[in-house]
C-alpha cells in the first residue's frame, strides 16, 4: 500500500506523456496556444513544453532540448526524485525533501533569466 502513490503519479505521468506522444503538439489545433504567448507574443518558462515532451518520448533529446531546455531537465530531475521516493516508499520512510528558501530564490531566478533570455535577439536559441 506504501507504493501506492508513487506508482499512481508514475501511471499518470505515462499516460499525459503517451498521449503527447501520441497526438503531436507540432500540428496545429490540437493543444490550446499558451494564453501569455497569445496575448503579449512573449515566451514563457513553459513554451515548448509540449513539443519537447513529445520529442523526448520519440527519444529525440536533442530536439527536445531545443523545444524547452527548463522542461526537458526537468523531466531528469523528475526521474531522480520519483526513484528516491520510490525506494523511499518502499522502505517505509518518508520522502522529505526540504530546500533552504535560497534556493527556491534561485530556481525562481534562473526561471526568470531563462525566460527573458529565450525573449531576446540572442536567446533565439533557447525559443521554441
Amino acid at each position: 500500500m506504501r507504493l501506492a502513490t508513487p506508482l499512481g503519479i508514475l501511471a499518470t505521468v505515462t499516460a499525459a506523456f503517451a498521449y503527447v506522444g501520441t497526438v503531436d503538439p507540432n500540428e496545429p489545433g490540437h493543444y490550446p496556444v499558451c494564453p501569455l504567448l497569445k496575448i503579449t507574443g512573449a515566451f514563457c518558462p513553459g513554451c515548448g513544453g509540449l513539443r519537447s515532451a513529445h520529442a523526448f518520448i520519440h527519444g529525440d533529446l536533442g530536439t527536445a532540448f531545443s523545444a524547452n531546455a527548463v522542461a526537458t531537465t526537468g523531466y531528469f530531475l523528475f526521474a531522480a526524485v520519483w526513484v528516491l521516493w520510490l525506494v523511499r516508499a518502499w522502505r517505509g520512510q518518508p520522502l522529505r525533501i526540504v530546500l533552504a528558501p535560497v534556493w527556491w530564490w534561485s530556481i525562481g531566478a534562473l526561471l526568470l533569466v531563462f525566460t527573458v533570455v529565450r525573449n531576446l535577439p540572442f536567446g533565439s536559441a533557447l525559443a521554441p
